[in-house]
């Protein structure tokens, strides 16, 4: 969830509207002129991102009325669009919710981004791209992990927000 909130708004770069979607500001000024500079102010550019965890009560309902397993393959399934890009964490790289959804992501041409830990798991050879931190425990490829993401987040603001 962390890592949406990066990409849904500005993290290090500005993302003003006017640069990025002046046909909005076009229209906010036919239907609500005296708004405008309001979302002008504020609004930001934004990747569209979800996060797969946060949906809880789908996610209680599909474990507990059809599989837990496919709690996040569904979602992808419902959500996912071939251009869309599938950011996978596992430290084990083995958590069968994660490689379901992989193997939709697969299916459905979408792109996937491991992060996992030293070893990879099944993740590593099922992704695009595997990000294998140098580390064993759980905690410590947390750990690793949150620069990555932040790395991640920077690089794709740069790419369609940077000068």
């Amino acid at each position: 969830m962390h890592i949406v909130g990066e990409l849904m708004k500005g993290f290090l770069l500005p993302r003003r509207i006017e640069e990025f979607k002046p046909e909005f500001l076009a229209r906010a000024q036919e239907l609500f002129p005296a708004d405008v500079e309001f979302f002008k102010a504020n609004l930001q550019g934004a990747l569209p991102a979800v996060s797969l965890v946060g949906e809880t009560a789908l996610l209680t309902a599909f474990a507990n009325d059809v599989s837990p397993n496919l709690i996040f393959a569904q979602q992808l399934f419902g959500l996912g669009r071939r251009e869309d890009v599938l950011l996978a964490i596992s430290t084990s790289g083995n958590s069968d919710n994660v490689l379901f959804a992989v193997e939709v992501a697969k299916i459905m041409g979408i792109k996937v981004v491991a992060m996992t830990g030293r070893r990879g798991g099944r993740l590593r050879h099922l992704s695009d791209v595997s990000i294998c931190v140098p580390a064993e425990g759980s905690y410590a490829i947390q750990e690793l992990h949150l620069p990555i993401y932040h790395m991640i987040c920077i690089a794709a603001e740069n790419e369609f927000f940077g000068a």
